[in-house]
């Protein structure tokens, strides 16, 4: 298994930008039966969350879904929320969520790379203090990736919105990783095959992790812990947990 896995990963694009923008552009089907590890129908997952975002965010501020995808987390945010922003760095994602999302919601979805300085100010300057919900994003980025993330959400926040990421948190080693999303000797479920062969390798993201691109002098955590993050079926009927951490912050 090792060698196919090292072979489908000298594919992915060094720059993230075309590897992600490759990736959506190549992806047919979505939802808990498609090619998108991550893209599973919202069911217990999101009831993790909502009581955290009830409790600790200003649902009138406006929210934004960093790294969006085809939308599915924006859409079962924009209910909650005056106004709801999905950004993305890949435009054929950007593309594909205004498809699926149609015109029965107020959503605005753009490209945008976050980690890009200055980013967060001008997301500011037009929407002002915005709740931020990340899923999945910090663990496949470098750290000065994260860092550079993290400052421009201090940015949009500001003083009156929040936080909430929640990230993949598997603790073993890539090999079994990819065993317990269903890998196995020559055979390799077809959604984790096109992680592996289109995108930057994730890492693992829990509180040692958000220290490091939070760290205390700027941010206050306001409630954290572990959760299970749900991916598409690898096997059988049901979804596939993968365990993670999630925590809701505002600055200091």
């Amino acid at each position: 298994m090792i060698p196919e896995v090292a072979l489908l990963a000298r594919r992915t694009p060094r720059d993230p930008a075309r590897a992600w923008e490759g990736y959506w552009h190549g992806v047919r089907a979505t939802g808990t039966q498609g090619e998108v590890l991550w893209d599973t129908d919202i069911g217990p997952e999101a009831e993790q969350y909502a009581q955290s975002m009830e409790a600790s965010m200003d649902c009138a501020l406006p929210v934004l879904d960093v790294g969006c995808g085809n939308g599915r987390w924006t859409r079962w945010l924009a209910p909650r929320f005056p106004a709801a922003v999905g950004v993305d760095i890949a435009e054929s994602a950007v593309q594909r969520a205004r498809q699926e999302t149609g015109d029965g919601h107020a959503i605005t979805f753009r490209a945008l790379d976050l980690t890009l300085p200055g980013s967060g100010h001008m997301l500011h300057e037009e929407y002002g203090d915005m709740n931020v919900f990340v899923r999945g994003v910090f663990h496949v980025l470098r750290g000065p990736q994260r860092d550079q993330l993290a400052q421009n959400l201090h940015a949009l926040v500001g003083r009156r919105g929040r936080v909430l990421l929640t990230e993949t948190n598997y603790r073993g080693s890539p090999l079994s990783y990819m065993q317990s999303l269903g890998a196995m000797p020559g055979r390799i479920p077809l959604p984790l095959r096109k992680a592996i062969g289109g995108i930057p390798v994730p890492g693992r993201f829990g509180p040692e992790e958000r220290r490091a691109a939070f760290p205390e002098a700027a941010w206050q955590v306001v409630t954290d812990g572990p959760v299970t993050i749900e991916a598409v079926p690898m096997g059988g009927d049901g979804t596939t947990g993968i365990p993670g951490y999630f925590a809701t912050m505002k600055t200091r």
